[in-house]
This record gives structure tokens, C-alpha cells and sequence, in this order.
């Protein structure tokens, strides 16, 4: 990887439940993150160790981390901090909540935006409290910038483009992009170190950056459950399922048996 001048370089990450026992506010229908254990995405983890292993390579950068959530979210911050981020920034306000994806990424498009410079956006490849994969691509759409996401491999970064290898389903494919530009990273792409002693002593030295929607410059009718273009109706816990049925007698009879069972359920 050719040497580089100073990047700027924004991980974006999400702080999610630890556990799987959440509660769903019934007026919204959205999780209620306050008082619950929280951590790091883990995907956003390898987001973070990605943009620590180009600075580490190039010598020098500047790396923000940035995240919108309940003022609790400064916990993930602080151990972004730990992990080799310069810096945190905690977009947080009650004007905020509710936010669908496309209202998040516009949100932290904006914030991003005051940020001024970037030079490459770094997401991990979803969340696991929602599994959607769609933030990184909207927050590329907001800025109207290029976007890459599944990148399991950074070939080559200068100071005008990137060139990646991007997961497939059959393989990987190599693409190349002009920066700025936001990509979205998978497992495969690094494995995230442990925070060293002298990370976790910068993270309690180091002040987290929070902006409010005042300090903020957009649209208010984009932003929050009321700027959000979809709505979640229902959430609800499946039914478990039911026991199967065990087949005896022989291979014939078998399918014989299946093949009369699917019809009935079809016709």
C-alpha cells in the first residue's frame, strides 16, 4: 500500500444490546435501549481495527468515531477510543428516536458533514439488532458519494482512490473507487486486537464529542420516528415450532408418505 498523506477517516459504529432479552416500547414499537447492558457492534469492531491498521500503515491519520444513540452510547465511544480511534463523537437527542435507517444515515450524514473533512467512511456490515445492512449505504446516498460494501480486503489506498476486494456469493470481485467514499466491512478483512493498557488509559483521558440536533444543520422533517418512511407495525415473538415427525419403515415408504404429506398441505 503506497504511502499516503494525513486521511481523515470516520468509523461509524452502533452500540447494541448484549443481551437478547429487550423490551419493545408499545407506543413505538422500537427497542428501548436505556438501562440495557450494551456493546460495540461486532461488526463495527472490525470496521474500527480497519481504519487503526491504515493509520498504523501510512504513519499518520486522524480516525472519528462516531455514533448516534442514548446518551449511554458514549460507553461504545469510550472503547473505540481504547481500541485506537483519535476521536468520539456522540450524536444524541431525543428529537432522534425512533429513527428508521434511512432517518439515521441522514442523521449522520449531517453530522459527518460538520466533521467537514473525510476522506474515507468506514461501516461495519450490519447490526445485529437489526440486520438490515442499510445505514452505510445511506449514509453514501445522503453525502452522494461512492460506496462499497462486503469489502473483505483493502488492496490499495491513496489519496484519490481505493481499490478493494468485495465479497460475493461465488467469490470476490475487485473494485476500484474514487475517495471520498464509504465502505462497509466484513469478518474476513482483519482480526480486531484486544484494547492495550495504554488505550484504555487514553479512553479515560479522552472527552466525548456530543452534539445535540441544535449543533446539527438539516431538515427536521427527516430526522426521528416522524422523518422515518417506515414503520414498524408489529413486533411480536414467533410461536415456537412444533415437533417434526420421525419416518420409519424404509426409503420407499418414506417418501412415499412425504410426497402424499406436501400434496395434501399444497392442493
Amino acid at each position: 500500500m503506497d504511502a499516503l498523506k494525513e486521511l481523515s477517516i470516520v468509523v461509524c459504529l452502533k452500540q447494541v444490546p448484549e443481551t437478547t432479552e429487550v423490551k419493545i416500547n408499545p407506543a413505538t414499537n422500537t427497542l428501548i435501549r436505556e438501562g440495557v447492558d450494551s456493546i460495540i457492534n461486532p461488526f463495527d469492531l472490525y470496521a474500527i481495527e480497519e481504519a487503526v491498521r491504515i493509520k498504523e500503515r501510512n504513519g499518520s491519520g486522524k480516525i472519528t468515531a462516531l455514533t448516534m444513540g442514548p446518551p449511554q452510547a458514549e460507553n461504545a465511544l469510550k472503547d473505540a477510543i481504547a481500541s485506537g480511534c483519535d476521536e468520539a463523537v456522540l450524536v444524541s437527542d431525543k428529537a432522534f428516536a425512533g429513527s428508521d435507517t434511512w432517518a439515521t444515515s441522514y442523521t449522520l450524514a449531517k453530522a459527518i458533514e460538520k466533521i467537514h473533512r473525510y476522506d474515507l467512511i468506514i461501516c461495519g456490515r450490519q447490526a445485529l439488532d437489526g440486520d438490515t445492512a442499510q445505514v452505510g449505504p445511506g449514509i453514501a446516498c445522503h453525502l452522494n458519494i461512492p460506496q462499497i460494501m462486503y469489502v473483505k480486503k483493502i488492496e490499495e489506498l491513496n489519496d484519490s482512490f481505493i481499490r478493494v476486494e468485495r465479497m460475493t456469493e461465488e467469490g470476490y470481485e475487485v473494485i476500484e473507487s474514487p475517495l471520498p467514499a464509504v465502505i462497509a466491512v466484513v469478518k474476513e478483512i482483519n482480526e480486531p486486537r484486544i484494547p492495550s493498557l495504554k488505550g484504555k488509559l487514553k479512553d479515560k483521558k479522552t472527552q466525548v464529542i456530543c452534539w445535540k440536533a441544535d449543533d446539527l444543520t438539516f431538515d427536521k422533517s427527516k430526522i426521528g420516528l416522524d422523518g422515518s418512511p417506515t414503520q414498524v407495525i408489529k413486533i411480536f415473538t414467533p410461536p415456537p415450532r412444533k415437533g417434526g415427525q420421525i419416518l420409519d419403515g424404509n426409503l420407499s415408504e418414506a417418501v412415499d408418505t412425504i410426497y402424499t404429506f406436501l400434496k395434501n398441505e399444497i392442493l
